[in-house]
């Protein structure tokens, strides 16, 4: 990201759901925008449960689509305001719900060849084969620059406290 001017990127978009690894590609692409002088563009992608084809088979199971739109939209501000307060990012920031699955809906919002995609790089070791979907397909399918943020080393340790307690096993506190 060094050889970027502030006139080359006109926007920085982010993958932003709740989680610890979007939280910590948004606190990456706040300080992106902010060092280039970019917009800031969390998106928060939302699919109905059981996906479109369970909406379009059953809409009246469930909420309506504009009411799974509305919480989306709630989410996302819940998030942003946890992470910026009252004050915001300070930068400039257009917040975005999309419809439709968060690796497409990433690809299509940073579909500028002067935009950045800022994505979470999902888990490592060997469960990584399951996730970290959304960030190999928009380092596949984007037509902008892709940075895969690598988790923090305080979720694998969260994890390994989560495991150790599901499993009523001893957790060691003193490396904590």
């Amino acid at each position: 990201m060094s050889g970027y001017e502030a006139s080359a990127v006109a926007r920085v978009v982010v993958g932003v759901s709740g989680s610890l690894g979007s939280v910590m590609a948004l606190r990456r692409a706040t300080a992106l925008a902010r060092r280039l002088g970019a917009q800031l563009w969390p998106v928060l992608a939302w699919e109905p449960p059981g996906g479109d084809c369970a909406a379009r088979r059953s809409p009246a199971a469930g909420l309506p689509v504009e009411d799974w739109q509305r919480l989306a939209g709630q989410r996302l501000a819940s998030v942003l305001e946890e992470i910026f307060g009252a004050d915001g990012p300070g930068v400039p920031m257009r917040p975005v719900v999309v419809r439709g699955a968060p690796g497409p809906a990433l690809v299509a919002t940073a579909d500028r060849e002067d935009d950045v995609l800022v994505v979470g790089a999902g888990r490592r070791g060997l469960r990584r084969a399951f996730a970290g979907r959304v960030s190999r397909h928009c380092l596949a399918h984007a037509v902008c620059p892709v940075l895969a943020v690598p988790p923090s080393p305080l979720q694998s340790e969260l994890l390994s406290v989560h495991r150790r307690c599901t499993w009523h096993l001893r957790v060691d506190t003193r490396g904590l």
